[in-house]
């Protein structure tokens, strides 16, 4: 993944147009019809053998004939010559090519080996980029440059758009054009071959000229580098998300589109959701996402207020609002008596604030004005339904006017809805030429401004602080590894209750008392040991729903029970599935589920995203796309309860009020257990505890199944989001004798850090931060220790206190390039705790950290006061070099030599 050579794409100072034609309706020929339409200012040059010039414009016989090399070249041809035209171009040193050739992957030449593979061999070998193949291809307004096969060209903006679907994104760009919607850039991704969407994240995150993204996708590829990316990119803009094949039979419809695997659509949302993105359902959403994205600022609030000449629209917003979770502002006396001197006796008196329906311009500015000078709404929604009274265009045009001028403007949001067709259109226009969010219906309005409050929530809830259950929960990862791998060489895939409880019992996770019998006699003798009454069901590798067969039966009070079900079981199912090996039969304690709540936990291995975490109710059948909320591991307490909180949200959980029933935080507690194990133990393909009994603070499991890999996979990239790397703690000695923790940071370190960061001295911090600064905000420490270890790396040093708490000493980090080419360090060390060889440590640990991870160069930078620290980085083989104009030391080191 190469961001450099993306800014040959971005930032092209010349393009080749190979397959450039006369002929209309041909590729080559709208190609270079856009191009010149535009204000590219680089030089043109159309690659034929057919013409002379192509739409008046010289032309090059061949690709070696160019009087120079492109920064970019389109590639027009059918998709047989596509491979043959990359190796050319690669080998003349071309950086990036756009392909729009579809079906190459059909193509097979006479070894045996597709187009598709041919290009992208070519294109690897000598370090060249592919967008494509099946790529509209692009606009970048900012240049001028329209290097697309679309009908009409993109209006400037700051909106980036990045689309799978070449029909999705002529809609969108045919839709923003009408409503005067500009972009930064407009990028048709095609099959997404090469170049996929998290580079362009990566590139667009950092763009100056981008303050949002929006995404059409079918499928991911590189699901780890596609989160990493849209989290690092989400936490500076928001980045909305349609995602297709929300249905089984889109699923398959989204396959064939682009080629690619299509996982679970649940977990898709529960993907977008863990890295900050906000999903829409449909276009109409989209559209409304567009619009506010485009003319509103970042929300301060959740507040809204609703200005309106008609009841029944403010009605229908405000049913939107409550419903879908929002905040209706509400009137302070002020506030209230400013709107009672201006406004009618008949008004409304509360928020909607209903002006009448013979409002005039006049009316609706003053009413506005006085909302907007007040500090009880974040945002406003103004309604106006057609009168004969009030010209829809005077309103519009005056309260634009009065928006433009008034002081709050950044600060409260406006939304307006002007209802109807021919009366409102041209209101609707004026807005848009304003710049001033606009909707056809009160809900479509309000719907937009929930986007923008989801979004919120979403970056609020990420910044939590998880709380610490480490202390609680033992993880004996060892104990659980060995009894899993004696399982898999025995052949066995399906572990039942009483296998897999000792698994289960090294992560804390409770199951109740179970024992395995192979006849009846053994199953009595169990029952009695363990006492009535209890649960007998059948043992089989070949039956996952044991209801399905009439493989259970419950609360057996004696012996004699025991040996007819037993007998009962065992016969019926035989004669219900003749193929099926009985093994013989599970005898349980009977829980005691009076006053408590059954639910249902399993995890699913999803072909995209990996392990899934799925919570709903209980049951023998579930669709996870209905049933169940989705997370994704690694899951702490912050996000365990988050899951929790959708799934209730979303009614896939329901809260019976049971005398004992759900127990928020022992719930999570148990995902989170749920979590490590998933983690730590790759032979695991799946698991389904149905059903979990919550009681109170107790929560059983009381019937567990898991499901072992054909195959054992040690690799962690199985794994979405890489997890806390708990290999990487290594305990340490200071010069002094005092032992030390060296370990990655976690986001449970947050108030730890936060007095780490406050311990240092005056002197310290003004070396540690380039000058005097102010504390540490919660937004900014959540940046520090939420990191993702994909791409950014932080070690801590910590050491128990008398009280056995612990104390965080030092800190080092660094975060690295896309490119993974340089990354660029950063220390502290506790003020009384320096001298002691604690950075030496820090530093050494970061070193080898980085040369393990294969980085190509170490640096950093440090004041011309603190020659202590360049001291150490030269002493551990740093070049050092004084900056005198910036009154800096650079510390660089080769990591490959």
């Amino acid at each position: 993944m190469s961001q450099r050579t993306l800014n040959s794409l971005f930032n092209p100072k010349s393009i080749a147009i190979i397959g450039a034609s006369n002929t209309h309706r041909r590729a080559g020929y709208v190609i270079m019809k856009n191009l010149l339409a535009g204000t590219f200012s680089g030089p043109i040059m159309p690659v034929t053998p057919k013409y002379q010039a192509v739409q008046g414009v010289l032309a090059y016989q061949n690709i070696e004939s160019l009087p120079l090399i492109p920064d970019l070249a389109i590639i027009c041809t059918a998709a047989h010559r596509v491979p043959n035209i990359v190796e050319t171009l690669a080998q003349f040193g071309c950086k990036v090519a756009i392909i729009n050739a579809s079906g190459m992957a059909q193509e097979i030449d006479s070894a045996g080996i597709d187009c598709l593979t041919l290009a992208k061999q070519h294109a690897k070998k000598y370090g060249m980029r592919l967008l494509g193949p099946n790529s509209l291809g692009m606009i970048l307004p900012t240049l001028g440059l329209n290097a697309s096969l679309a009908h009409s060209n993109a209006h400037q903006g700051k909106i980036a758009f990045v689309s799978q679907s070449a029909a999705i994104c002529t809609t969108v760009l045919d839709w923003a054009n009408n409503k005067g919607i500009g972009f930064s850039s407009f990028i048709s991704l095609g099959d997404a071959t090469d170049i996929d969407f998290d580079e362009l994240l990566d590139y667009l995150g950092r763009d100056s000229k981008t303050s949002a993204i929006m995404l059409y996708i079918d499928s991911i590829n590189e699901k780890r580098h596609f989160l990493s990316a849209a989290r690092a990119a989400a936490r500076n803009k928001p980045i909305l998300v349609i995602k297709s094949g929300r249905s089984l039979e889109g699923t398959d419809a989204a396959k064939l589109h682009t080629g690619g695997v299509v996982g679970n659509d649940a977990v898709y949302e529960a993907a977008f959701r863990r890295a900050g993105m906000l999903r829409v359902n449909d276009l109409i959403e989209l559209f409304a996402a567009v619009e506010t994205l485009a003319h509103s600022s970042a929300l301060q609030g959740e507040r809204l207020a609703i200005v309106t000449n008609g009841g029944g629209p403010a009605v229908l917003a405000l049913d939107e609002l409550m419903l879908g979770g929002g905040k209706n502002a509400t009137l302070d006396t002020e506030t209230y008596d400013k709107l009672n001197t201006l406004l009618p006796s008949t008004w409304s008196g509360q928020n909607p604030v209903d002006i009448g329906g013979d409002a005039d311009a006049k009316r609706y500015t003053e009413a506005l004005k006085i909302l907007m000078d007040s500090q009880i709404a974040d945002a406003i929604l103004v309604l106006h339904s057609p009168s004969a009274i009030g010209d829809s265009v005077d309103i519009a045009e005056a309260i634009s006017a009065m928006i433009a001028t008034h002081p709050n403007r950044n600060r409260v949001n406006i939304l307006t809805n002007w209802s109807g067709e021919d009366s409102s259109y041209l209101a609707r226009k004026h807005f848009n030429q304003v710049g001033i969010p606009t909707y056809r219906t009160p809900e479509g309005a309000v719907g937009a401004f929930m986007h923008m409050v989801e979004y919120r929530r979403n970056q609020k809830l990420l910044q939590e602080v998880p709380q610490s259950i480490t202390q609680h929960i033992p993880t004996d990862s060892q104990t659980a590894r060995s009894l899993l791998q004696s399982a898999h060489s025995k052949g066995r895939r399906i572990l039942e209750t009483h296998e897999a409880s000792q698994i289960l019992a090294a992560y804390g996770l409770t199951t109740i008392e179970t024992h395995f019998a192979d006849n009846a006699p053994a199953a009595v003798s169990l029952a009695k040991t363990i006492g009535f009454p209890v649960a007998i069901k059948v043992q089989s590798p070949d039956i996952h729903h044991k209801s399905d067969v009439h493989g259970v039966m419950l609360n057996l009070a004696n012996a004699d029970e025991v040996a007819h079900a037993t007998d009962s079981i065992i016969a019926r199912v035989k004669e219900l599935n003749e193929h099926a090996r009985i093994e013989g039969v599970i005898v349980q304690k009977m829980a005691l589920t009076a006053g408590a709540q059954e639910i249902r936990v399993a995890v699913i291995n999803d072909p995209v995203f990996g392990p899934a975490i799925l919570l709903g109710e209980g049951g023998s059948e579930w669709e996870p796309t209905k049933d169940a909320a989705v997370a994704l591991p690694p899951l702490n307490m912050t996000l365990a309860r988050y899951m929790v909180i959708q799934a209730l949200k979303t009614n896939k959980l329901k809260d019976r009020h049971l005398p004992l029933g759900l127990d928020m935080h022992s719930l999570c507690v148990m995902l989170t257990q749920l979590s490590h194990l998933i983690i730590d133990c790759p032979e695991i393909a799946s698991l389904d505890l149905n059903p979990v009994l919550c009681a109170g603070e107790k929560v059983t499991l009381l019937d567990v199944n898991i499901q072992l890999h054909d195959t054992i996979d040690d690799n962690n990239n199985r794994l979405a989001i890489q997890p806390y790397p708990k290999e990487l703690e290594q305990e340490a000695e200071l010069k002094n004798g005092d032992k030390i923790m060296l370990r990655p940071i976690l986001p449970e370190d947050e108030p730890k850090h936060l007095a780490f960061d406050n311990s240092l001295s005056d002197e310290d911090r003004y070396k540690r931060y380039f000058g005097v600064r102010s504390k540490m905000t919660h937004e900014e420490m959540a940046v520090l220790t939420q990191i993702d270890y994909a791409r950014e790396m932080a070690f801590i040093a910590t050491a128990k206190q008398e009280d056995g708490d612990e104390i965080t000493l030092g800190a080092i980090r660094a975060s690295i390039d896309p490119d993974n080419t340089e990354a660029e360090f950063a220390m502290a060390v506790r003020s009384d705790h320096q001298g002691q060889g604690l950075g030496k440590l820090l530093l050494e640990k970061l070193i080898n950290y980085y040369k393990d991870n294969d980085t190509q160069k170490l640096s950093g930078f440090t004041m011309f006061e603190n020659r202590s620290m360049a001291s150490l980085a030269k002493r551990l083989g740093f070049t050092v070099t004084f900056d005198m104009e910036e009154q800096l030391i650079r510390m660089d080191m080769d990591l490959t030599s």
